[in-house]
């Protein structure tokens, strides 16, 4: 196995006449201020209960380490978040290492994190820069019980018996591309501008190579000038509207806690609704869709945040691709670019879209399934929310 290092463990058609109900204009929205505070997320995944056939985190761990490489969007000193939503056991935490360093909790090695709940380290003084990688080594002593995770962060983890945190990468047995607990790292948010990005598998990075951090949220913080934090909340399969039990909560049920509950935040993007379409049951009413972008967008700006949306990518060629859906779709983008039911739209749609046949991706932009951009797509995705000028490039 290789070493593991700060660089990482592996070395439109046009649309007809429309008669859809646009949700009512929002009122002019002073922008960007939000909660802006002490912390702000730089990396964050979005957590999922285990099935039976996600192992490791059905089964938990007892003496066990788990070492993970994070690409950071925003830079300085960290303290680092960890979570257990779908948990029933409390579950002990400890030692912690972040690039070797100590990670303490109220200055003790060890923390109970309790089922359910989130617990937050100290303040670690270390000085990642932007776009810089981490390093997390996480002790656990067990039995935890099933624990909440994320299925896949497109980069490698390592797994090894006894506490490792530190020890060598040659220590470790087996690889890992899930995070089980760690759900976030902060850094100081003072004068630093803050995005969620509520998504599913094209935010989290389907398509892209695994261990290049090319997903698109990564390529836009890298182009800014001085990079926001950026919190990656995509899940593969997640939708709009319906929860599953693989895919997790609906971008409806999880808003609170997903993206309410990060601190320093000022801008929400809600990238959700090619799986309401494409996923059985299929979702056919192109209003009940607008509807719940406007719930959403409505949740937002209560709590301050500048509120983004998106328009729904073209599938042809995907598996579950028909043309009623491809209507549905064109139906769908269309009042999102008329009805203003977000503060900003970022037109992904016409990003991505092949000129000679609007129901595709663009061919240098697919990854070979029809659904998921490669990593050229996802850098299209990136220049079109810069193209917004909604962060200072």
């Amino acid at each position: 196995m290789s070493q593991l290092s700060r660089r990482g463990l592996l070395g439109g058609a046009a649309v007809g006449t429309l008669a859809l109900a646009a949700p009512a204009v929002p009122e002019a929205f002073a922008g960007g201020q939000g909660r802006r505070g002490r912390w702000a997320a730089s990396w964050t995944t979005a957590q999922t209960a285990p099935t039976p056939s996600d192992a490791d985190a059905t089964g938990g761990f007892t003496d066990t380490t788990i070492r993970h490489v994070l690409r950071l969007s925003a830079g300085g000193p960290i303290r680092l978040r960890f979570s257990n939503p779908f948990g029933t056991t409390p579950t002990t935490i400890g030692p912690v290492t972040a690039d070797g360093q100590p990670v303490l909790f109220a200055g003790q090695k060890e923390v109970l994190l309790a089922a359910g709940a989130t617990v937050l380290s100290d303040r670690v003084d270390l000085h990642v820069p932007d776009h810089g990688d981490l390093v997390v080594s996480l002790y656990l002593p067990g039995p935890t019980g099933p624990v909440s995770f994320h299925r896949n962060v497109h980069a490698t983890g390592l797994i090894g018996t006894g506490d490792l945190t530190g020890a060598p990468n040659s220590a470790y047995t087996r690889q890992t591309r899930s995070v089980f607990l760690l759900n976030g790292v902060d850094v100081p948010g003072a004068g630093r501008r803050s995005l969620a990005i509520l998504g599913d598998s094209i935010t989290e990075g389907v398509g892209t190579p695994d261990d290049a951090n090319l997903r698109w949220p990564d390529q836009f913080a890298a182009r800014l000038r001085r990079s926001p934090a950026v919190a990656n909340l995509g899940i593969s399969g997640n939708r709009l509207l319906l929860d599953d039990g693989r895919f997790g909560p609906s971008g409806q049920a999880r808003f609170d806690r997903d993206v309410l509950a990060l601190p320093g935040l000022d801008t929400v993007l809600v990238f959700l609704g090619v799986n309401d379409l494409q996923q059985p049951p299929s979702q056919l009413d192109p209003t009940v869709l607008l509807t719940a972008y406007g719930q959403l967008a409505a949740r937002a700006r209560d709590h301050g945040l500048q509120v983004l949306g998106a328009t729904i990518g073209p599938f042809k060629g995907w598996i579950r691709y028909t043309d009623e859906l491809e209507q549905i779709r064109q139906r769908v983008n269309a009042g999102l670019r008329t009805g203003r039911v977000f503060d900003t739209l970022v037109d992904v749609d016409a990003a991505l879209r092949d000129p000679a046949d609007p129901a595709r991706l663009r061919p240098g932009f697919d990854s070979g399934d029809g659904l998921h951009p490669n990593a050229a797509g996802a850098g299209a995705i990136a220049t079109a929310l810069l193209a917004r000028k909604v962060f200072d490039a």
